[in-house]
């Protein structure tokens, strides 16, 4: 009877063990396939292409920046913030216009 109790005590604990392996296994694979729908939204949304070509080209002119010297880098900064804020202004207006 001893050895009966010691299978059968073997056998639970390695049930509650294969269960909470599986257990957690399902939680991950949720999780995993919630962040992924969330990613995929958010990647559906995307940007208009207007706003990609902006973005475009500020990285060019961050890579010309990088590559050249560093003597007229103050000067440049300063015409891409002046040129963002007209690119404001002119959104604006064109808003308002609409």
């Amino acid at each position: 009877m001893g050895e009966l109790m010691v299978i059968f005590g073997f056998v639970i604990v390695a049930v509650m063990i294969v269960t909470i392996g599986v257990s957690t296994i399902v939680n991950r694979s949720l999780e995993h396939k919630e962040r992924m729908a969330a990613t995929k939204g958010a990647g559906q949304q995307g940007i208009s292409k207007e706003n990609y070509v902006k973005l475009e080209e500020r990285i060019r002119v961050l890579e010309r920046i990088a590559t050249e010297n560093r003597s007229d880098l103050a000067a440049q900064i300063e015409q891409l913030r002046d040129l963002d804020t007209l690119e404001d202004f002119s959104s604006d207006r064109r808003e308002t216009a609409a």
